[in-house]
């Protein structure tokens, strides 16, 4: 069984996501330096909170530049939530002053106050909602059909410049790219670890990935 680096920086769902991992069968180790890494088959960097708190305390941990060599590497790469929204290059969150991993190019914004007051929705986005599967090859979504419920806790949500690497996309008042999948990196918005059946399948078809 491969070896799952869990990066831990603080952030508040390490221990839901460490549990699903656990769940699935995975061998995961709890990474807190770049050392800690090494020999891992395949990353997951989870995450709740600000993007500055993140970034801020990725680089404080060296973890910012190892995960950045991590994706050359080809290894399979997770991101979820604002560890999603950390692939990006930049966010709108506070007058957020951190960069992001720059991976992709695009901003994270948050939702329009305007749009989701007129449909009736709060922000943040809180509970479950649907997945419409863009990208049917997406290894990650595979066993998951469009229309599968998950789990949501932002504010906030990327908006890749590219639009081809989106996977999954969600009506919030606005459409917005739930999932995305570029080669071995792939990334959710919402928390596979807390979304029963269809997030214990997607973090199984990581895993697999890994394998």
């Amino acid at each position: 069984m491969s070896v799952i680096a869990l990066l831990d920086y603080g952030s508040g769902n390490l221990r839901s996501a460490h549990k699903a991992l656990l769940k699935i069968g995975a061998e995961v180790r709890i990474c807190q330096t770049p050392a800690e890494m090494r020999g891992a088959a395949a990353v997951v960097l989870p995450g709740v909170g600000a993007f500055d708190d993140c970034m801020n305390a990725l680089q404080r941990q060296e973890l910012f530049e190892a995960s950045r060599a991590f994706i050359q590497t080809g290894k399979p790469f997770l991101g979820i939530c604002v560890g999603y929204q950390a692939l990006f290059e930049r966010s709108e969150e506070f007058n957020s002053c951190a960069a992001g991993l720059g991976i992709f190019q695009g901003s994270v914004v948050r939702f329009s106050e305007k749009t989701t007051r007129a449909c009736g929705l709060k922000i943040p986005q809180i509970g479950w909602n649907q997945i419409d599967v863009v990208q049917r090859d997406c290894p990650l979504f595979q066993g998951i059909e469009s229309g599968s419920y998950v789990y949501f806790v932002h504010s906030f949500f990327p908006k890749p410049v590219d639009n081809k690497i989106v996977a999954t996309r969600t009506d919030y008042g606005e459409t917005f790219a739930s999932a995305i999948w570029r080669d071995n990196v792939f990334a959710t918005q919402f928390h596979p670890e807390k979304s029963q059946q269809t997030g214990l399948q997607l973090l199984k078809n990581f895993v697999e990935l890994a394998n």
